[in-house]
C-alpha cells in the first residue's frame, strides 16, 4: 500500500549514474523543455533577422547565439538533474552567494543598455543579468531554511528567509526591476504558504506590496510610465504593447503564414519579451495553445511528482521552482495580451537571451533532480524510528 501511495523505487546497489538517472528522471517533463526550446529556435528564425539587419549583423546572428546558449542550458540542466538533492542544495547556496554579491555591485559596475534600469553586466560579447540566476537559487535556499525551522530545536529559518527575501527584493527594486522583485516575492510566498504560513501574515504581506506599489508609482517615472500605459483606456498603436496586441489580433487561428508577419519589423524586443506576439501572428492560436500546453504539462507533472515526496525540503524547493517557472511564463504572455503591465520578462526557453536560457537550465535542472523517483523507505520503518526518537 505504501508503494502505491508514495511511489517507492527499489534502490539498485552499484547502478551506474546514467542508467539510474534515465530510470528515475521525469522524461516527459524533459521532453517538454526540449520542445519549448525547439519552438524558440523556430520563432527566433522569424523574429530576429530584422533586428540583425538593423544592427548590421548576419541575418541569423541572434538565432546562432540562441542555439549556442540553449545548448549550454540543456547541458547544464541535464548535469544538474543527475545530482543528489544534497549536492543541489550546496550548489544553490554557493551560487546564491555569488549572484547576491553581483546584484549588490550592479550600481557600480552594471549597465542599463539605454533601458532605464541597471540590470546587466556587459561582457562585450554577451551580457549577464544576475537576477535571472538569483531567482532559482534563492528559492532553494529559502526552502532549506524554512524546512530546517520545522525540525525539533531547528534554527529560525522562517525569519531568516523573510529577512533575506526583504533584502533581495529591496536591491531589485532599487535597479529598478519590479518585475523580478515581484517574481521572487511570489516564489518565496509559495514556499512559505506550502510550509504552513499563517494566513494573516500573507494578507499583511499583500497589503505591504500594495503600499510599496503605490510608493513606487509616485517615486519612479520608469514604473509610472508602465502603469499609466497599462491603465490607459486606449493602446497607443506605436508602442510595443500596441504592435503586439495588433499582431495577436491579426494572427487569428492559423496565422498569416510563415515569414509573412510584420510585427517583427516594428518591435525591438520581438525576439525576447514579445516573442509570443510573433508566434501568434505567423502561426496563429494553434501554436500559442501548444506552447501554453507544454508549460502546463511540465508544471502539473512536476507538482504531481512532488506530492509523493516525504522530504519537506524537496517538496518546498520543488514547488517553489515549479511555481516560479509557470508564473514567469504567465507574466510574459499576460503582458503581450495586455492583461498585465509591461515588465521586461522573457518567456522561459522560448525567448532569445543568454542569461535567461542558462539560468532556466539551472532552475529546471534542480527541479528535475527534485522530482526524480527515489527510494522513500517503508512508512512502518519511519514510524518505528519516530517512536524510538
Amino acid at each position: 500500500m505504501t508503494e502505491m501511495v508514495y511511489g517507492t523505487v527499489t534502490a539498485r546497489v552499484g547502478e551506474p549514474i546514467l542508467p539510474k538517472w534515465w530510470r528515475t528522471v521525469d522524461r516527459w517533463s524533459m521532453a517538454c523543455v526540449f520542445a519549448l526550446f525547439s519552438f524558440g529556435l523556430l520563432l527566433g528564425l522569424a523574429a530576429s533577422p530584422p533586428l540583425a539587419a538593423k544592427n548590421g549583423l548576419d541575418p541569423f546572428h541572434y538565432v546562432s547565439k540562441q542555439a549556442f546558449f540553449g545548448s549550454v542550458a540543456m547541458t547544464v540542466m541535464i548535469c544538474i538533474s543527475m545530482m543528489s538533492t544534497q549536492m543541489v542544495r550546496r550548489l544553490a547556496v554557493m551560487l546564491f552567494g555569488v549572484t547576491f554579491v553581483a546584484l549588490i555591485l550592479l550600481p557600480v559596475f552594471g549597465t542599463d543598455f539605454g533601458k532605464g534600469a541597471t540590470r546587466w553586466y556587459s561582457l562585450g560579447f554577451a551580457s549577464v543579468q544576475p537576477s535571472e540566476f538569483l531567482k532559482p537559487v534563492f528559492i532553494v535556499l529559502s526552502a532549506w531554511l524554512i524546512s530546517a525551522s520545522q525540525e525539533i530545536n531547528g534554527p529560525p529559518g522562517k525569519t531568516a528567509s523573510f529577512v533575506l527575501m526583504t533584502i533581495v527584493v529591496g536591491f531589485l527594486a532599487m535597479q529598478p526591476d519590479f518585475g523580478q522583485a515581484c517574481l521572487i516575492l511570489f516564489g518565496w510566498a509559495v514556499v512559505y504558504f506550502v510550509a504552513g504560513a499563517p494566513l494573516f501574515l500573507l494578507i499583511g504581506m499583500a497589503g505591504v506590496v500594495i503600499v510599496a506599489g503605490v510608493s513606487a508609482y509616485n517615486m519612479s517615472d520608469h514604473f509610472a510610465r508602465r502603469i499609466d500605459g497599462f491603465l490607459s483606456a486606449e493602446v497607443d498603436p506605436t508602442t510595443q504593447l500596441g504592435y503586439a496586441t495588433n499582431a495577436i489580433r491579426e494572427g487569428g487561428y492559423f496565422g498569416v503564414g510563415v515569414g509573412e508577419g510584420s510585427v517583427k519589423w516594428s518591435l525591438p524586443d520581438a525576439h525576447t519579451d514579445f516573442i509570443i506576439a510573433v508566434a501568434a501572428e505567423e502561426y496563429g492560436l494553434v501554436l500559442v495553445i501548444a506552447i501554453i500546453a507544454l508549460y502546463a504539462i511540465f508544471t502539473v507533472r512536476s507538482l504531481h511528482r512532488l506530492t509523493r515526496e516525504r522530504d519537506p525540503f524537496i517538496r518546498l524547493a520543488g514547488t517553489g521552482l515549479a511555481a516560479l517557472f509557470a508564473m514567469q511564463a504567465i507574466i510574459n504572455m499576460g503582458v503581450a495580451v495586455r492583461l498585465l503591465p509591461a515588465k521586461g520578462m522573457t518567456l522561459p526557453f522560448v525567448s532569445n537571451g543568454g542569461s535567461s536560457l542558462i539560468a532556466g537550465g539551472i532552475a529546471l535542472g534542480m527541479l528535475l533532480a527534485f522530482t526524480r523517483k527515489r527510494p522513500q523507505g517503508d512508512m512502518r520503518d519511519i514510524m518505528i524510528q519516530g517512536g524510538r526518537g
